[in-house]
Formats: structure tokens, C-alpha cells, sequence
């Protein structure tokens, strides 16, 4: 059996605590060898065979490891990417790729000469429920879409202390989940004509935006993205009409929730979506009829494991560098339009 490549994580928050350590652990072919964190005493009391440390520089300069992910704020992605790219690693960056075009547009150049592989953590490419409107898209099972709503909501309504929520550079709901949504748009419906944004601060001390409202202007349909952090009745996760029925989805992906609970990635049950979608559709004599549409598993395993192909030279990372550059331009535009109240054209 091959070596295990090895993988140093920078950052321990939530995105490297509750995502990306457990899921390099549980990926066959990779190991986590280092942690930089500022929480040392904590993680020596959880980790006994990873190397714990505060400097990312160690990691650039160690040459057992294999590649590096970033999972720190924002603002440190580019840099921190350059460097390690610099050093010979192979680069993995939670999203966002970077704060803006021209940071992702180095981070790349940075790729390109030191031969390695960069990509970006678009995980929600394997929920359960994109994978399964995916399905029911590609099946035709309601036709040529006319509208698909994108709804990620919650209720929070206090702004906590933490650098998602200021006003530092790359903070605010539409540099967080905003990448998520718009990736899974490209990934059914490719590059759109235009975009419209609406972005708020709608709770009190609200720093940054905790609101947005995204179109995407496609020539025949249109793909609205919706993300609140007031909303205590939550709606459905996907309403996708089309010329023949409508796909209604009820209810988050399992994963970040198990995850959460300590639920190895792997473990019975994992990724196994409770909450069926439906489609719906107007028989001939003006009936509805109403059918339960069976879920696709998710498991964001499966992106680490493109992740590790493309390190061996067996396999596309898994989010191309093309398409990085094509969501930052996406963000930036959605961004532009939030500002002037104009919709951009692409």
C-alpha cells in the first residue's frame, strides 16, 4: 500500500476544527501530520501523534509534508497560499479562494510555477440535497427549468465575537456563504449573463452583511440565492420550478450538523439526507400529483479523496483553477452590484 500523504492544517477555528481535521482523518491516503494553532494546551490534550505548533513557517519548511490547508480568517488565505506554494506544497484553501480577482489570480501564478497542485474547498458539491436536485434536473424530471431558489437561512439573531461577523477585511454572510451557493449555480447552470445583489447588515451591531439576495440572470431561466440570519421559520433549502413539475426540498445537509456532534466521517448514517425532496406536477385533467423523490448520499470525503488523485497525478482537483477564478469574479461582481444598485452584466 502506498505512503500516506502527509498534510499540515493551518488554523483551528471552525473551519479546521469541525471540517477539515476529521475529514483528512477519515480519507484514506492522507494523514494529518501538523496543527498551527494558537491553542496549543488545548490540542496537546486531543492530539497525541499530530505535531502541534504556532509558526506556519514550520510547516513550509517541513519537508515530510505534502501539502498544506488553509482554514484560517479570510484575509490570510492568498498569502499564506503563496508561501506555501513557494515552499513546494500543495495547497488546499477553505473558501474563499482569496478577497479578490487579482489575489486569486496570484495565488494561481503561484501554482502554476511551482509545478503543485491549488484548489479550493467547495464541499457543498457534495451535499445530499444539491446532489439530488442535480439528479432530478439531469433526469428531466421537471423539464426545462424556469426558476431554481437557493434558500440557506438561519436564526442568529445576536452578532457574536468573532471575525466572521466584523468589519474585517472578507468578513460578512456574502464572503461566507455566498461562495457555497453561487458554486453549486455554475456547477447546474454554468456562467450567467448578469447578476443582481441586495447585501444587508440587518441586526443590531451588525458589523458586516448578515443578508444577501442574489439573482443570476440566465437567457431562459433565473437562479435566485438567498441567505438571512433572521429567519426562524425557515422555508424550503430548494424550490426549482420547470416546464414539467417542481422540485421542493425541505431541511440542511447532515454532514456539518454531524460533524458538529462528533460523528466520524464514514459512520453509519453519514451523509444519509432524512428529509425527501418532491416533485411536483399538474396532470392533463388539472390534478396535482405529488411524488417523493429518493436522496443521493452525501460525503464531503469525496472531495478530499479528488484532492489526494490530483497530488498523485491520478486525478483533477477538484475544484480547477479556472473555476476558482471564474467564483471570484462572481463574487466581486455580486459585490459591485450591492454597491451601485445596478445589475452587472458579465
Amino acid at each position: 500500500m502506498a505512503a500516506e500523504l502527509q498534510v499540515g492544517l493551518i488554523g483551528y477555528g471552525l473551519a479546521g476544527s469541525v471540517f477539515h481535521a476529521p475529514l483528512i482523518m477519515h480519507t484514506p491516503g492522507l494523514a494529518l501530520h501538523s496543527i498551527v494553532s494558537s491553542q496549543r494546551d488545548r490540542l496537546l490534550r486531543s492530539f497525541t501523534d499530530v505535531r502541534i505548533c504556532d509558526d506556519p513557517q514550520l510547516l513550509f519548511d517541513d519537508p515530510a509534508l505534502d501539502a498544506v490547508v488553509i482554514a484560517t480568517p479570510n484575509d490570510a488565505h492568498a498569502p499564506l497560499a503563496r508561501a506555501a506554494l513557494a515552499a513546494g506544497k500543495h495547497v488546499l484553501v477553505d473558501k474563499p479562494f482569496a478577497l479578490s480577482v487579482a489575489e486569486a489570480e496570484s495565488v494561481v501564478r503561484a501554482a502554476q510555477e511551482a509545478e503543485r497542485v491549488v484548489t479550493v474547498f467547495q464541499n457543498r458539491r457534495h451535499d445530499a440535497d444539491f446532489l439530488t436536485l442535480k439528479q432530478v434536473i439531469d433526469e428531466g424530471s421537471i423539464g426545462r427549468v424556469a426558476e431554481c431558489h437557493s434558500h440557506f437561512d438561519r436564526f442568529r439573531p445576536q452578532v457574536r465575537d468573532r471575525w466572521r461577523e466584523s468589519d474585517a477585511p472578507g468578513s460578512g454572510l456574502w464572503m461566507d456563504l455566498g461562495p457555497h451557493l453561487l458554486d453549486q449555480m455554475l456547477q447546474l447552470f454554468g456562467w450567467p449573463d448578469a447578476i443582481s445583489t441586495d447585501l444587508m447588515a440587518q441586526r443590531e451591531h451588525a458589523l458586516g452583511n448578515d443578508y444577501f439576495h442574489a439573482v443570476l440572470h440566465y437567457p431562459r431561466h433565473r437562479a435566485i440565492l438567498h441567505a438571512g440570519s433572521l429567519v426562524a421559520a425557515s422555508g424550503p433549502r430548494f424550490i426549482v420550478h420547470g416546464d414539467a413539475g417542481s422540485y421542493l426540498k425541505d431541511g440542511l445537509d447532515v454532514q456539518e450538523d454531524q460533524l458538529r456532534r462528533g460523528i466520524a466521517p464514514g459512520a453509519p448514517g453519514w451523509g444519509l439526507d432524512p428529509q425527501h425532496g418532491h416533485v411536483v406536477r399538474i396532470d392533463a385533467d388539472g390534478h396535482t400529483q405529488r411524488s417523493t423523490v429518493d436522496n443521493v448520499p452525501g460525503d464531503y470525503r469525496a472531495f478530499y479523496a479528488a484532492f489526494r488523485d490530483a497530488m498523485l497525478g491520478v486525478g483533477a482537483a477538484p475544484v480547477s483553477t479556472a473555476q476558482a477564478l471564474q467564483l471570484m469574479r462572481l463574487l466581486e461582481a455580486g459585490a459591485e452590484s450591492a454597491r451601485s444598485g445596478q445589475r452587472v452584466a458579465l
